[in-house]
């Protein structure tokens, strides 16, 4: 009979891939009203101290309440505003929150201090049935009193009020005085554009094209902008920006060196300091170029189309000031939109729904499943597997010990989340793998990696502890503790295919749900074990004891041996030679003082056993020496490899050349067999030939800011990770194990752009 275990897994895999994706598949924009057509605001003096405020919400549409208000000035002061009871409803956004449908009618009383018209400042926001939400609005109002001698209402949109968002007092400007552009011949081979926003807006740099139209002989090459400033951007992550004015260089190839009259059509993107976006801008600039040098070199191709903007019905009507989503001749842009973020600008994070959750535990638990194949476990599992086989127990003796290696994993797992997440909400830089960042705890690794492999080859043994827990089934609950403490600790430098976007939701998530992810992680990790543990038929599966158990314990001690030689191959590019031998010697005393203990256990001397402890504690002094060891001098970049540094990333960019960003550490195995199996390899070499691209990496075996500001800004929950940016697209992450073909379509993909 066929085991159910393979399509279950099957199903569960398919569960995990299609579930974060279910709350995406309603959400159409097309479909989306411009803001005054959804919500139609009208206001009416009812009364020398009343004033009524209606909308008409269009169907599929709705306010919220909690964020409605109105704040009068002139003749009408005081009083609150009177909303009626809405909808009780729990937001994706704001939680349990009251929403109004079909219409809402608001009053505003007060007192009527004088004579004279009455301001209205009225805000609101609401949302679309198919999941997008409006920024905030802002509408100014002037009505006259009954009494005035003026119409007692008027109607809320038309004129100024289709500027949307607006703050207290300071109006955005036009997008004409926001943004002015020039442009100027600076010899017959350049062209200086000039961009200025005006004080308190600035401009994207990567969300601009310039194309050069009116004589077929002349073609822009790629732009020079000077150093602009590093800027979070909520809607496009790190982003460059200029808050003031910028002259852009564009290089004109010439297969002429006649005069021209030529038109520099300049498109652009900027915002307001507060995050209000405008829509993407063209301007039309005409210039005159005198002579000029012909060039022997091939033409620049085109420079190509960005990203299409959002659905006009999206930005136009809810984003920006005047917006206009074409250039004064009516030639269409084709930009990516800023704008269309501003209502993720203006809300609190979006909460989970169930589903996703549900698809991000599935993930969370492939992941920590996946971890037991990866070098850096399997040697453990193994061990402990064969361990059970050999005890020869009952089958509730092997379901304690499966329960005890799983407490042990868990309780690992939610250790490292606790801290993780701490850490992360003191500001710090803090993922997966982050504390192999540290020497000391390298060092630690190399004392705990060779102390087991020493068990195993018979030098001593722990009736209770980590390496008798590792080689029988019969250690009891501290042995089997341990050992999933352990399990946890070397799955540490390793991150497995699933892992990567639970983690990151993790970190993003509030910390109940954080840890949640990270307990996930360990019962996928545990999961194996706890199988055998409680299913009779696979603990059957398992190769039945005899004297083979102890030669095949004697042998697994030598990976564990090789682990401690990597690791300290890891320390000594982190702290040079001498805290290699610093550790070695620590190991070497290490060794001597198991031994002495385990001849003094034998012979029941306490002595003994106190000087191998005293021995054991000088052990443990090189790990301390280590840090206060200097980092070895930076190493050369190998040939064809660029060091990663935002500036360099910046310029190249700029240049509009392809770049394969490898963000890397000398601790992350996955990091390596990825650059040995496909990075270092000749197809690799040829992909980036073909692309035109620069190969830059940045290394993460010791903490760097600046690496962790480029894994922060990609939502990376820790290396390896792998971007491919293109001219005027936004970047590809990879997953973290790659292969040839990955690579190879990333790169042909930019480069076509």
């Amino acid at each position: 009979m066929t085991s159910p275990l393979p399509r279950l897994f099957r199903l569960l895999l398919a569960l995990g891939l299609l579930l974060p994706a279910l709350p995406a598949l309603a959400v159409d924009e097309d479909d989306l009203l411009p803001v005054d057509q959804a919500f139609v605001l009208s206001a009416s003096a009812t009364a020398p101290d009343r004033v009524e405020l209606r909308w008409k919400i269009a169907d599929g549409y709705y306010l919220y309440r909690h964020r409605t208000s109105v704040k009068a000035s002139g003749g009408l002061s005081g009083g609150e505003l009177r909303l009626p009871d809405g909808d009780r409803h729990t937001d994706e956004f704001f939680g349990p929150v009251e929403t109004y449908r079909g219409e809402l009618l608001a009053v505003l009383e007060g007192a009527t201090p004088g004579a004279g018209p009455v301001q209205l400042e009225v805000k609101y926001q609401g949302c679309a049935d198919i999941g997008i939400c409006y920024p905030p609005q802002t509408r100014r109002l002037q009505l006259d009193l009954p009494g005035g001698g003026a119409a007692g209402g008027l109607p809320a949109f038309g004129g100024a009020n289709r500027r949307g968002l607006q703050l207290p007092g300071q109006a955005a400007l036009p997008e004409a005085q926001a943004f002015t552009a020039d442009a100027i011949a600076d010899g017959g081979n350049r062209i200086l554009v000039r961009l200025e926003p005006a004080p308190g807006y600035y401009i994207y740099r990567d969300r601009s094209r310039f194309v050069l139209e009116g004589d077929p002989g002349l073609k822009l090459q790629a732009p020079r902008w000077p150093q602009g400033s590093r800027h979070r951007d909520e809607h496009f992550g790190e982003v460059v920006v200029f808050f003031d004015a910028v002259e852009v260089q564009l290089p004109v190839h010439r297969s002429h060196a006649n005069p021209a009259q030529a038109t520099v059509v300049a498109t652009f993107q900027g915002c307001k300091a507060d995050g209000i976006c405008y829509p993407p801008m063209t301007r039309r600039l005409a210039v005159d170029l005198p002579a000029g040098t012909v060039d022997a070199t091939p033409p620049p191709r085109e420079a190509p189309p960005l990203p299409e903007a959002a659905p006009a019905s999206a930005t136009a009507g809810a984003a920006a000031p005047d917006a206009a989503a074409t250039d004064e001749a009516g030639v269409a842009t084709s930009v990516p939109d800023a704008s269309a973020g501003n209502a993720l600008r203006s809300t609190a994070p979006p909460k989970a729904s169930a589903p996703a959750l549900a698809g991000i535990l599935m993930l969370a638990l492939l992941g920590g499943l996946i971890l037991n194949l990866m070098p850096c476990v399997l040697p453990v599992l193994s061990l402990k597997a064969l361990g059970l086989a050999q005890s020869g127990e009952s089958r509730a003796h092997a379901r304690r010990h499966a329960l005890w290696y799983t407490a042990g994993v868990l309780v690992a797992f939610t250790a490292v989340g606790v801290l993780v997440v701490a850490l992360r909400s003191a500001g710090m830089a803090a993922g997966w793998g982050f504390q192999l960042q540290q020497p000391w705890f390298v060092a630690a690794l190399v004392y705990l990696m060779f102390a087991v492999g020493l068990s195993l080859s018979g030098v001593f043994t722990l009736g209770a502890g980590i390496g008798g827990g590792l080689a029988a089934g019969r250690s009891g609950p501290a042995g089997d503790f341990l050992t999933g403490v352990l399990a946890c600790v070397v799955a540490s430098p390793c991150i497995a295919p699933f892992m990567g976007p639970a983690l990151a939701y993790a970190f993003a998530a509030p910390a109940a749900v954080g840890i949640l992810v990270f307990l996930m992680l360990g019962l996928g990790l545990a999961l194996p074990f706890l199988l055998i543990g409680f299913v009779p038929a696979l603990a059957r599966r398992l190769p039945k004891p005899g004297a083979w158990m102890e030669t095949l314990k004697q042998v697994l001690a030598f990976p564990m041996y090789l682990t401690a030689v990597w690791l300290l191959w890891v320390l000594g590019r982190q702290r040079g030679v001498d805290a290699v031998a610093l550790v070695l010697a620590g190991a070497a005393v290490l060794a001597l003082a198991l031994w002495w203990f385990e001849r003094s256990r034998w012979q029941g001397r306490r002595v003994g056993k106190a000087l191998a402890l005293a021995l054991a504690l000088v052990a443990i002094l090189p790990a301390w020496g280590v840090t206060r060891l200097a980092p070895p001098a930076a190493r050369a970049a190998e040939e064809g490899v660029l060091a990663y540094s935002p500036e360099a990333l910046d310029r190249l960019r700029g240049e509009d050349r392809v770049v394969f960003v490898n963000m890397t550490a000398d601790w992350c195995v996955t990091c390596k067999a990825n650059e040995r199996n496909v990075l270092s390899s000749e197809a690799f070499r040829t992909a980036l030939q073909r692309a035109d691209a620069v190969y830059m990496r940045g290394d993460w075996t010791n903490a760097d800011p600046q690496i962790s500001a480029f894994l922060e800004e990609h939502k990376a929950v820790g290396v390896p990770l792998y971007v491919v940016y293109g001219p005027g697209a936004p970047p590809a992450v990879l997953p973290p194990v790659l292969t040839g073909a990955i690579v190879e379509d990333a790169l042909l993909r930019a480069a076509a752009r």
